[in-house]
């Protein structure tokens, strides 16, 4: 240290031997001219140093000081610091400075290594919260596992792999392994009281840190010797805790490092108390998940039924918002008649609820079309059930009913995205479809006449029934996500399992945030279940002539359709379904008959009447004079069967024509 006298009148700058020193600069170096120190300090340097004597002397102030690099006469570099007091004359004109210059090297680099252990801890700081976000965003055990293998804080932290263990029925489970190799047989599942360090911090609640291979020896001689060979020099064990209970252990494991530092060790433990919260969260939600899955498989259909004369390909793929389940749904309803019906619907929401509204809903729906009503009645009936099922969902859903025969098409919207069609040349198209209020909301506003759209799906032919989450996306409209899920279509397999597959491969890999449903209903070109004619005449109540013109269209027919040979029986039975009608329902009944055609040609009978009661067998006993007519039918017909329709049901039966006469005695 040193100290100057600054005449700046004439200026002239007086420094004793402890300044010159401080400068590197001998007595006879120096003449008094404070220019000659500028050959000491860096031009940078003392271009700021100039620029700061300037200013305190125009302000008006009485002192400065700063902090400036000189080059010493070797070429190395030196912080220096000066500090000047400012004297002013009468008027305020600085005439004078006094001042010192010191030695700040070692000051610096003191300085230094403090904001160097303070920017270490700021770092250190950092990574624990970078990782402890993150894990925010973990919903499962291997998810939170993956993120801590691939966290940039364990290796700022040094540590080379982990490992962990879940606390499962007083047993640790071991879910992470370490380093390849590091499995050691026999500690998949192992008890909390054997002497393994997680064993030790579950039972503890205390976390145990390992500073050398020698201690990690000595300590858990058993596990030791299969791990020594990975270079292990030091290890981390944190229990996690979560509500104040241990659910599992983490360990971190280190190789090229011995010891922590008190700062490293609390910020492990703020780590492994992270880590325990995002873990029980994972299997929170796993459970949940677990129970949402097995709700969402009750509620949608069991399987699909094999549907002659159609190809079916269906598919759901969860959300991965709430808890992986919702409202979508699909159902495949066989109905008489070689026609079948297709449901895609979409309740609003994803959790249990709206899963439960979807079931309830579907099973609806399904038994209204069972029994026969118009595709446009069954969305009006499932609509109104669902106003009054005291919800606050609505759903949004498509019906068609396909006549797979001819192909004829009803498709009734409610709110729904249209379908689309795939020609046999692969080409898919958009399938406009007029519609109605969704489900629910055209119940409360009164709004139940839904509009029925009749199109025809060709041979070979496929209908496409989704829901919005496969062609709704973030940042684009409905129109661009239809147009792409076309071209999707238009590019992808024939076969319809695999599209279906590929479909769900595109959801899974985009991620959404809505669950998918998906229904793919191919007509087949060669089916043809009726054919040779139909006849239908209508039997009044207390028609006898009306009865005796159906018992001669019945005889006639048959003979016509070169099925003589069973005209008594068909004429018997045929005979006892209208009787049966006549007696036990109230108005006429409607009596058909149709060939069809396939491996066996067949004669179908179909009695409907208007009551919804089913018939039953019963036994007539020895005296009895009535409840013979079913046994009868059973025995004479080769099938028999009830279908229930809208406005009653339908007794039908049919008999096998392609060959003579069979001897049933």
């Amino acid at each position: 240290m040193g100290s100057f006298d600054w005449d700046l009148v004439s200026g002239t700058m007086i420094m004793d031997a402890g300044a010159l020193k401080v400068f590197d600069m001998g007595p006879d170096e120096y003449d008094g001219d404070p220019t000659t120190l500028s050959s000491r300090v860096l031009p940078d340097e003392g271009r700021r140093l100039d620029t700061l004597v300037t200013h305190a002397l125009k302000d008006g102030s009485d002192r400065y000081g700063a902090y400036f690099r000189i080059r010493r006469r070797d070429g190395s570099q030196r912080w220096t610091h000066t500090q000047g007091l400012i004297h002013r004359d009468e008027t305020g004109r600085p005439h004078r400075i006094l001042g010192i210059v010191r030695d700040a090297s070692e000051e610096l680099t003191e300085s230094a290594a403090r904001l160097g252990l303070d920017e270490g801890r700021r770092k250190r700081t950092s990574v624990v919260e970078s990782t402890t976000a993150a894990l925010a965003h973990a919903r499962t055990v291997q998810d939170v596992i993956d993120l801590l293998n691939d966290s940039h804080g364990l290796e700022y932290f040094g540590a080379t792999s982990l490992v962990m263990g879940l606390l499962e029925s007083g047993r640790i489970h071991l879910v992470a392994e370490g380093p390849a190799g590091a499995f050691v047989p026999g500690t998949r599942f192992t008890r909390v009281d054997e002497p393994y360090p997680m064993s030790e911090v579950v039972r503890t609640l205390t976390p145990r840190f390992i500073e050398s291979a020698e201690e990690f020896a000595d300590s858990y001689p058993i596990l030791w010797p299969h791990i020594s060979g990975l270079g292990i020099t030091s290890a981390a064990y944190l229990p996690l805790i979560a509500q104040a209970r241990p659910i599992g252990a983490l360990g971190l494991l280190y190789g090229d490092r011995t010891g922590f530092s008190a700062d490293e060790r609390n910020l492990l433990v703020a780590l492994g108390s992270s880590i325990a919260q995002s873990l029980q969260r994972a299997m929170l939600y796993e459970q949940e998940h677990d129970l949402a899955e097995g709700l969402q498989q009750a509620m949608l259909p069991r399987r699909i039924p094999d549907v002659p004369g159609a190809h079916i390909a269906v598919r759901y793929r969860s959300a991965r918002l709430g808890r992986d389940i919702g409202g979508d749904w699909y159902d495949i309803i066989p109905l008489p008649g070689g026609r079948v019906g297709a449901v895609i619907g979409d309740v609003q929401g994803h959790d249990t609820h709206a899963a439960a509204v979807m079931g309830q809903l579907r099973i609806v729906l399904r038994a209204y079309a069972a029994e026969g009503h118009t595709p446009a009645t069954v969305m009006a009936r499932a609509s109104v059930f669902l106003h009054e099922l005291d919800t606050d969902r609505f759903a949004t859903c498509t019906y068609v009913e396909v006549d797979l025969a001819t192909g004829v098409m009803q498709v009734v919207r409610a709110g729904h995205v249209d379908p689309l069609i795939q020609d046999a040349d692969g080409s898919c198209r958009r399938l406009p479809v007029e519609g109605g209020l969704p489900l629910g909301l055209s119940a409360e506003f009164g709004r139940l006449d839904f509009p029925v759209t009749a199109l025809e799906l060709d041979p070979d032919q496929t209908l496409l029934l989704y829901t919005d989450g496969l062609v709704e996306k973030p940042g684009t409209d409905l129109d661009e996500g239809m147009r792409w899920l076309c071209s999707l279509v238009r590019r992808g397999p024939r076969d319809l399992q695999r599209l279906a597959d590929e479909l769900c491969e595109v959801v899974d890999e985009q991620g959404g945030d809505d669950d998918v449903a998906i229904l793919l209903l191919r007509r087949h070109g060669a089916y043809f279940p009726r054919t040779g004619g139909r006849l239908q005449q209508h039997v009044g109540q207390s028609d006898p002539e009306a009865l005796r013109s159906a018992r001669h269209m019945i005889r006639a027919a048959v003979r016509a359709w070169g099925a003589a040979d069973r005209s008594d029986e068909i004429e018997l039975v045929a005979d006892e379904l209208v009787t049966n009608a006549l007696m036990h329902t109230d108005g006429g009944a409607i009596v058909t008959l149709r060939m069809l055609a396939g491996p066996e040609r067949r004669l179908r009978v179909e009695v409907e009447d208007r009551s919804s009661a089913l018939p039953r067998r019963r036994e007539a006993g020895e005296s009895g004079v009535s409840g013979r007519g079913l046994l009868l039918v059973e025995q004479i017909s080769d099938v028999w069967g009830v279908e229930s329709r809208g406005s009653g049901k339908c007794v039908w039966c049919e008999f096998d024509v392609n060959s003579m006469y069979i001897d049933r005695t």
